[in-house]
This record gives C-alpha cells, sequence and structure tokens, in this order.
C-alpha cells in the first residue's frame, strides 16, 4: 500500500530506506500464522496493521500459547509493541499503566491507538473456536 513507504526522503541530510520514489515496493509485514501441534494444524491467525502485524500477532500467539488464554483474551488483551525503540501501548486500556515503569527502566514510550484487528480459529476436536479482534469491528 502507498501508505506503508515514509513520506519524509531525507533524515539528518540522509536518505530514508522506506521512502517513496518510482520503482520501489513499501517496506511492509504479512504474518499469516498457521501453528502446528502433533504435525496437524492447531490454530491459525492473522491481522492488519502494517508494520506492527508482526507484534500484534506474535503477542497474541503467546498470550494463548504460553498464558493459556483462549483465543478471544488474547485477542482482547491490550497492545504492547516496541518496532523502532519507542515502546507503544495502547490508549485507554491498562497496557498504560506500564508507561512509569518502562520510563523508570529507561524505555521511551508512546500512548497510541493500536487498532489490530486480530482474527483467529483454533481447531478443536469438538469443531472449530474462532475469535475476532473487537478493535476492528
Amino acid at each position: 500500500e502507498l501508505t506503508d513507504f515514509s513520506f519524509r526522503t531525507h533524515q539528518n541530510g540522509v536518505p530514508i530506506a522506506n521512502r517513496l520514489e518510482p520503482g520501489k515496493r513499501p517496506r511492509s509485514s504479512m504474518a499469516p500464522t498457521i501453528i502446528m501441534k502433533d504435525d496437524q494444524p492447531y490454530m491459525a491467525i492473522g491481522s492488519p496493521g502494517g508494520s506492527r502485524i508482526i507484534g500484534y500477532v506474535a503477542q497474541a500467539i503467546i498470550a494463548h500459547t504460553q498464558w493459556d488464554m483462549d483465543i478471544q483474551q488474547a485477542s482482547n488483551q491490550p497492545r504492547v509493541l516496541n518496532r523502532f525503540g519507542t515502546v507503544d501501548l495502547e490508549q485507554d486500556s491498562a497496557a498504560t499503566q506500564l508507561q512509569p515503569a518502562l520510563e523508570k527502566m529507561g524505555f521511551k514510550t508512546e500512548i497510541r491507538d493500536l487498532n489490530s484487528g486480530l482474527h483467529a480459529i483454533r481447531i478443536t476436536e469438538n469443531g472449530l473456536e474462532g475469535a475476532a479482534d473487537p478493535r476492528r469491528e
């Protein structure tokens, strides 16, 4: 998409690699993911969100597979991402409570609207279980 380009062409006199110019393709992210368990498909998950897609998907996978959240809880949880050195915390969520502790540890933080839009399907012995991120209804 055109909006995946950096519209600034230079920073501190140095060309930005992802600048808009003829013949270039934008830096973008895609992470449609199929998780296997015992050599069988277990879950499929993906999200829109440009350069934040990988973080959205990874956070939900970790929440489900490591923290035992069901896939809807994993999709609903507040977003916390670090793409370029700044930790983005989802505004109007419990994630903003992390800001003082993160800044005390030296992290630069920013509170942002993070509208992930995750969708997930888990294959169970009883059929399919779905989840849809409420941020993009």
